[in-house]
């Protein structure tokens, strides 16, 4: 079929916006893809593209064809693609312009030399330079901005090589060449003899760059099928205040030695090339030691314990974080019978600082609680604690809310035939938590006291209750109270909307009352910042049913 026609034209104000695009090649498209205006420059290097015609296969490279399908499904955002063109380098750039049309120009369009490198004018060397810091800097993995590097650095050469330190072989390289994808090889502590790596290895300020005889070149550091080296450059990569490793450059013999203003070049590349690839190893580095620190920090994941029905749910106010100032601990009892601990607390501050305060304190009460089980008396030694570190470190913000329970399974017996659970609860400057009763109602717990670690004295009180088979208590953190949301989006939930999600969980296990509470919390939020938001229940496992006794058998009627 011949292409499609159209005698659509661009507005005037979309002439005008081309007048200020200079003499580059450029070409107008309509919302359907096709060309209702070609310049001359840019007719001249696509002589299959008309007026009227779709930029597609058949009438433009398959790259820029590509990129018309980008571009229509980019809506008015640019679109950048870059492909060969007649013997040429060439990038093309799509732009939205009034009415709904786009306009292509064409940029670098300036032919390659035997090589296959970019020409030796400043132009072209400020556009490399460009997309180099463009895409070293769109990645902070560092393995890819190894690999980055090598691809760019051999547009440079007929092949290239980044060389950088490893913990596994002393050594690593990622060799790259022509068009090809880039291979990791291990380097051994010979070929680390080469002049110049090992002093780009471990010198700072780096170490001069290094012209190497094409002799010197070990073959590991060569693409496969690559050959003999005909000339070689060995140019340092600095990093932030540390060397990052080196990059190896190689032309094929007959290709030129590399020029004093090549040398130049390389080097200005490579620092851009290592300060990326450092940037990249640093936040990999600290991710890394963030993840540990996490692992310690991270609520535990709770564990069944005969007699008592745990479930806990931990939100923290930045999902990035994974911590916060909430956190919960449970303490199992080392005794068959005996009495969980549970803590559930909210520590001053958010983020990071708040997590490290958090682990003080899971710490300090987990040895605290195998000397003392008298929760009043427990406080006092954490306020203490706290207190003091505060005085040493200068610092008067160390203090927390904590919410206190003892768990002890009763065993059944005549009286009791339904166990349950005994229950001791302290709340020091934290919400009271709550108990769904059997019958349905839902009962605040009576306990109130001061925060810890701002005061020199802590007052608390205790309370005990029971229980009953299908009973929960939920500990929850002020963040859900405080959750804002609603019609109006700055409504706090409150504890009423709290007691009336828990109002019909009477007889569900912990896991579903947490739930229940959770989901009614997010429904509030829709989406809004919150605060850290923990949910912990307590439960009294259900009696178990009775087994089923054998059926009797079914009557039968007999007929005379």
């Amino acid at each position: 079929m011949p292409p499609s026609r159209s005698t659509v034209r661009p507005a005037p104000e979309v002439l005008e916006a081309l007048a200020r695009r200079g003499p580059s090649p450029v070409v107008v498209c309509d919302g359907a893809g096709r060309a209702v205006l070609v310049g001359e420059a840019a007719a001249a290097l696509l002589p299959g593209l008309e007026e009227g015609t779709v930029l597609g296969p058949g009438t433009v490279p398959a790259w820029l064809a590509r990129g018309q399908e980008l571009a229509a499904a980019a809506g008015d955002g640019p679109v950048e693609v870059r492909g060969d063109l007649a013997g040429r380098t060439a990038t093309a750039r799509s732009t939205a312009l009034p009415g709904g049309f786009r306009a292509w120009t064409l940029v670098d369009a300036a032919p390659r030399d035997a090589a296959g490198r970019h020409p030796d004018d400043e132009h072209g060397r400020m556009e490399f330079l460009d997309r180099a810091s463009a895409r070293l800097l769109a990645s902070l993995n560092r393995r890819r901005s190894v690999a980055a590097t090598a691809e760019l650095a051999a547009e440079l050469a007929d092949a290239a090589a980044v060389i950088t330190s490893s913990r596994a072989y002393g050594a690593e390289a990622t060799v790259v060449g022509g068009r090809g994808r880039p291979a990791a090889v291990a380097v051994p502590g010979a070929e680390l003899a080469l002049p110049g790596i090992a002093e780009a290895l471990a010198r700072f300020p780096p170490a001069p760059s290094r012209c190497l005889a094409a002799g010197r070149v070990p073959a590991r550091l060569l693409p496969d099928g690559f050959g003999a080296a005909g000339s070689a450059l060995l140019v340092p990569l600095p990093g932030s205040g540390a060397p990052v490793g080196a990059l190896l450059l190689v032309r094929r013999p007959g290709n030129g030695a590399f020029t004093a203003e090549e040398e130049v070049f390389a080097r200005v590349f490579a620092a851009r090339a290592g300060g990326a690839i450092s940037a990249a190893a640093l936040y990999e580095d600290r991710t890394e030691t963030m993840t540990v620190l996490q692992r310690n920090l991270l609520p535990p994941v709770l564990r069944s314990t005969a007699g008592i029905d745990l479930a806990a749910s931990y939100r923290p106010a930045r999902a990035a974080d994974l911590i916060g100032g909430d956190f919960y601990d449970v303490h199992p009892s080392p005794r068959p019978g005996g009495e969980t601990a549970v803590v559930l607390g909210d520590v001053c501050g958010k983020g990071p600082e708040a997590a490290v305060l958090t682990g003080k304190i899971r710490n300090t009460l987990a040895a605290l609680r195998r000397v003392e089980d008298d929760h009043e008396r427990l406080l006092q030694h954490l306020n203490g604690a706290l207190l003091e570190e505060g005085a040493e470190d200068g610092e008067d913000d160390r203090f927390a809310t904590l919410v206190l329970a003892g768990a002890t399974p009763r065993a059944p017996d005549g009286d009791r035939p339904g166990g349950g659970i005994l229950l001791r609860l302290t709340a020091a400057g934290h919400p009271a938590p709550l108990l769904v009763r059997r019958d349905g109602t839902v009962e605040e717990a009576p306990t109130r006291g001061t925060l810890v670690g701002a005061v020199p004295l802590v007052t608390a009180t205790t309370w005990t209750t029971v229980l009953e088979p299908g009973e929960t208590c939920l500990l929850f953190s002020d963040g859900v109270t405080e959750a804002r949301g609603g019609p109006a989006g700055g409504e706090m939930f409150g504890e009423e909307r709290l007691r009336a999600a828990l109002e019909g969980c009477a007889d569900m296990p912990a896991g579903a009352v947490v739930e229940r509470a959770g989901v009614a919390v997010s429904q509030w939020l829709a989406g809004n910042d919150h605060d850290d938001i923990v949910l912990l229940g307590i439960g009294a496992p259900r009696r178990p049913r009775p087994p089923a006794g054998p059926r009797a058998p079914a009557a039968r009627a007999d007929t005379a």
